[in-house]
C-alpha cells in the first residue's frame, strides 16, 4: 500500500511539474476561451492542404495539379498573412477577422463545388488563392498573452509553449480528420472546416477584455490621428534607442576599466550617433531575416514530405491511413511541447534552436530510405518531439527581434516565409512524383531538408547574437 501511495504521489508530482504551469495560465480569467477558440478556428491550416491534395487527385488524377494548387494557396497565404497581421495591429483583431472569415467561407464553397464537378483547371487556380483569407489566429493569440503577461519573462515563455501545445492538438485532430473526410467527400471535409472556423471565431472574437488595443484605439485615446501617434511613438523609440546605446556603452567601458572622461564621452557620442543613424520604422534586421529564411526552408521540405507520403500511401493502397501517419508526428510533437514548455531552460536559446532543427531536418531526410508507410510513421514519432520545440524557439526568438506592439506582424512574416517555402516544396515534389513516383518526391524532401539546415547554419551568427540582447522594450511603432 505504501508503494502504491509513493507511485501515486510521484505521478502527481510529475503531472504538476508538466501541467501545473499550463493550468496556472489557463486559470487566468478569459484566457482558456480565446486560446481554445483560436485553435478551433485554425483548423483550415492542417485540413485545407491535405483536402485539396486528396480531392484533386481523386477527381483529376493529377499530383502536379494538386501540388500546384496547394502551392498557389500557400503563396497567397504568404502574401495575405503579413498584410492581415499589419492590419490587425493597426485596426484591431475583430475589425480585420470578420470580413476575412466571410471571404474564406465563400471561397471554400465555390472551390468545393468546382472540384466535385470537375470544373476546368483555370477555375481552380482562380478560386484557390481566396482560401488564404485566414486571420492570423496564432499570432493574435500570442499577442494577447504578451499583453496579459507583460513584464513576466518566465510565464510569457511558458505561454508561448502553451500556444505550441495547442497548435499541435489542432494538427493531431486535423490531419486524420482531413484524410478520412476527404476520402469520403471533399464537400464533407470543407463543411467541417467551415464549421470550426465559425465556432472558433465566435469564441475568440467575443472575448473582448484580453484583446490588445490597436494603434487606432491608442491614437483615439490620445485624441490624435494614427499617423500622429505613429510619429510620436517613433520619436519615443528613437529616444529610447539613443538612451539605451549611451547607457550600454558607459557600462561596457566601466567593465573594461576605462576612467578617462574624455574617452568615455567620445565613445558615448559615437554610440549615440550610430543609434540615430539606424533605420527607424522597420522591424527588419539580420536576425529576423535569418529566422525567416530558415522558416522558408522548413516549410519547403515539410510540405514536400506531406505530398510524397500521400503518394507513397496511394501506391501502397494505404491512402486512408495517411492522416494517422501525420497525426503520429503531431502527437509526438505535442508531447515534446508539453515537456519542453514545462521546463525553465538554462541552455542558451540558440543552442536549443539548432539542436531541435537538426533533429527534424535530418530525420525527415531519411524518408527516401523507408520501404513501408509504418517505417515513416516510426520516424515521425521519433523526430516529432523536436518539431513543436523548434517552433517555440522561433517564437521566442521573435521576442528578441521585434517590439511587442508589432509581434503580430513579425510572427506573420515568419509564418508567411514558411508558407512560401511550403508552396515551393509541394510544387516541386508534385512534378517529381508524376514522373518518378513517390521515390522522386522523397528525393526532393531529402535535398530540401539538407538545404534548409545549411541555410540555418549560414544565419548562425545573426541568430546567436540576437539571443544575447534582452527582450525588446514595448514601443508601439
Amino acid at each position: 500500500m505504501s508503494n502504491a501511495n509513493t507511485v501515486t504521489a510521484a505521478i502527481k508530482e510529475v503531472g504538476h511539474k508538466v501541467f501545473g504551469g499550463y493550468a496556472e495560465l489557463l486559470r487566468i480569467p478569459h484566457t482558456a476561451r480565446y486560446s481554445i477558440g483560436g485553435v478551433i478556428a485554425c483548423m483550415p491550416f492542417p485540413m485545407i492542404g491535405m483536402t485539396i491534395t486528396i480531392s484533386v487527385q481523386h477527381y483529376y488524377g493529377n499530383y502536379s495539379l494538386a501540388g500546384m494548387l496547394t502551392a498557389v494557396q500557400a503563396i497567397a497565404l504568404a502574401v495575405s498573412t503579413p498584410l492581415l497581421g499589419k492590419l490587425t495591429d493597426k485596426f484591431g483583431q475583430r475589425q480585420v477577422s470578420i470580413p476575412t472569415i466571410i471571404v474564406w467561407i465563400v471561397a471554400a464553397i465555390a472551390l468545393t463545388t468546382s472540384i466535385t464537378n470537375r470544373a476546368p483547371e483555370w477555375v481552380l487556380y482562380c478560386l484557390t488563392p481566396f482560401l488564404a483569407a485566414i486571420p492570423p489566429w496564432g499570432a493574435m493569440s500570442r499577442a494577447r498573452w504578451t499583453k496579459i503577461l507583460k513584464g513576466d519573462r518566465e510565464r510569457t515563455d511558458r505561454a508561448l509553449s502553451l500556444c505550441g501545445v495547442l497548435d499541435e492538438c489542432m494538427w493531431v485532430v486535423g490531419n486524420p480528420l482531413a484524410s478520412t473526410l476527404a476520402v469520403i467527400s471533399g464537400l464533407l471535409a470543407f463543411s467541417f472546416t467551415g464549421m470550426c472556423v465559425v465556432v472558433g471565431a465566435l469564441m475568440f472574437l467575443t472575448e473582448l477584455s484580453t484583446e490588445p488595443p490597436s494603434q487606432t484605439v491608442l491614437a483615439r485615446r490620445e485624441g490624435i490621428t494614427r499617423k500622429e501617434y505613429r510619429e510620436r511613438e517613433a520619436a519615443k523609440a528613437d529616444a529610447l534607442r539613443v538612451e539605451t546605446a549611451a547607457e550600454e556603452t558607459r557600462r561596457r567601458l566601466e567593465r573594461e576599466g576605462v576612467t578617462d572622461e574624455a574617452q568615455i564621452r567620445a565613445a558615448i557620442d559615437k554610440a549615440v550617433a550610430d543609434a540615430r543613424s539606424g533605420k527607424k520604422a522597420s522591424i527588419w534586421g539580420p536576425g529576423l531575416i535569418a529566422v525567416c529564411v530558415t522558416w522558408f526552408g522548413l516549410g519547403a521540405f515539410q510540405s514536400a514530405a506531406g505530398i510524397s507520403i500521400i503518394a507513397f500511401a496511394t501506391e501502397s493502397n494505404m491512402k486512408q491511413y495517411t492522416g494517422f501517419v501525420f497525426a503520429c508526428f503531431s502527437i509526438s510533437s505535442l508531447m515534446g511541447a508539453l515537456v519542453y514548455g514545462a521546463k525553465n531552460w538554462s541552455i542558451a536559446l540558440w543552442k536549443r534552436f539548432y539542436f531541435c532543427l537538426a533533429v527534424v531536418n535530418l530525420g525527415i531526410g531519411t524518408f527516401m530510405f523507408a520501404k513501408h508507410l509504418w517505417v515513416i510513421m516510426i520516424i515521425y514519432l521519433i523526430i516529432g518531439v523536436c518539431q513543436a520545440p523548434t517552433w517555440i524557439n522561433g517564437n521566442q526568438l521573435m521576442l528578441h527581434l521585434v517590439p511587442p506592439s508589432r509581434l503580430t506582424e513579425g510572427m506573420a512574416w515568419m509564418g508567411a516565409m514558411n508558407s512560401i517555402g511550403a508552396s515551393a516544396g509541394s510544387a516541386i515534389a508534385g512534378q517529381f512524383i508524376d514522373r518518378m513516383g513517390s521515390h522522386g518526391g522523397f528525393m526532393v524532401v531529402t535535398v530540401l531538408a539538407l538545404g534548409s539546415l545549411a541555410i540555418a547554419l549560414i544565419g548562425f551568427k545573426q541568430i546567436k547574437s540576437s539571443t544575447k540582447q534582452p527582450t525588446l522594450t514595448e514601443v508601439a511603432v
